[in-house]
């Protein structure tokens, strides 16, 4: 018969995509990966394993900055670190001061992480954010 190349086929290659039920599969972690138009986005593989999140909040500094924060929580939770997305934010104009709030996103392509390894991580986490972002945890 002839040729039949499904465009599922062509994107698995194009996008490097493993696993051609991902396409059918409408999960979100799969799909904000990739937009219209944009040839150039690479698959990221995602866990089956279960997330676990960690709140952080603080009063923000002169030298906080979200991509120093990024930067600094996956240079110490590595391929650990799923995302780190800013999820409050409010200012006391008493205080003059802002606070933001961060969900950080832990999760193992391997393996289901324990309580107490991420535990450790966030210590060292927080300490840091402290220490090089000058801010103050709340």
């Amino acid at each position: 018969g002839p040729l039949h190349l499904g465009l599922e086929r062509l994107a698995m290659v194009l996008f490097e995509v493993p696993d051609i039920r991902l396409f059918w599969s409408g999960d979100e972690r799969f799909l904000r990966q990739f937009k219209a138009g944009d040839l150039k986005s690479k698959f990221k593989p995602f866990s089956r394993y279960p997330p676990c999140t960690k709140d952080m909040a603080f009063w923000i500094s002169p030298e906080f900055s979200e991509n120093n924060l990024c930067e600094l929580v996956r240079s110490i939770g590595g391929d650990l670190v799923e995302e780190v997305v800013l999820v409050d934010e409010f200012h006391n104009p008493k205080k003059g001061k802002t606070s933001n709030c961060f969900r950080i996103t832990y999760r193992s392509m391997e393996r289901s992480l324990t309580d107490e390894e991420i535990n450790a991580i966030q210590e060292k986490v927080r300490a840091a954010t402290a220490e090089q972002l000058k801010v103050e945890l709340r």
